[in-house]
């Protein structure tokens, strides 16, 4: 019984590390802002996938809920906060349909068998990508109107998404492996 016990803890501190640790990473990933003509590029999708792959559907959700309850009580975790406000007032501006498309991408990298060709492996990921633009482009639409988010929400970061995802779906297996840890 105390063996249980001890595992069971053991566990829930490794899942809690975990969820920190994704948290802080996606958090970073927002932070750092590439050079991209005309608007930055941050590297956020590419840790969603990332965090999904490593951590599974599970965490991988728990860490981007934690992520976005972070921003909504004001913690400057997401791009271009604290400059661009914080809170909910930052949540509903342009970038909050991406924001909510991380739940379902992280889902789809997590809880999809990644254990495949490497097509397979491309589309599974690549469909990962696709539902926070699937969730983000109309919600910038919205604002913005569809011009501006075809060129500033599709356009000019395609390339670069290919790019992330050919680095996941290469090293896809390596990452399956974090999830024996946790």
């Amino acid at each position: 019984m105390e063996l249980t016990k001890n595992i069971s803890q053991n566990k829930l501190i490794k899942s809690i590390f975990a969820i920190i640790v994704g948290s802080i990473a996606l958090t970073i990933s927002a932070k750092i802002k590439i050079p991209f003509y005309p608007v930055p590029m941050t590297m956020q999708t590419f840790v969603v996938v990332l965090i999904g792959i490593t951590l599974g559907w599970k965490l991988g959700l728990a860490t981007i809920f934690a992520y976005l309850f972070e921003g909504i009580i004001g913690l400057p975790v997401f791009a271009g906060t604290p400059e661009k406000g914080l809170g909910i007032s930052y949540m509903i501006g342009p970038t909050g349909g991406y924001l909510v498309g991380f739940i379902f991408s992280v889902f789809i990298a997590g809880f999809v068998n990644l254990n495949k060709n490497i097509f397979i492996k491309f589309s599974i990921i690549s469909l990962a990508v696709f539902v926070i633009y699937l969730a983000g482009v109309p919600w910038l639409a919205y604002l913005k109107g569809w011009e501006v988010a075809y060129i500033w929400g599709i356009k000019n970061f395609m390339l670069a998404e290919i790019f992330k995802i050919s680095i996941l779906v290469l090293s896809a297996e390596k990452l399956l492996k974090f999830r024996k840890f946790i």
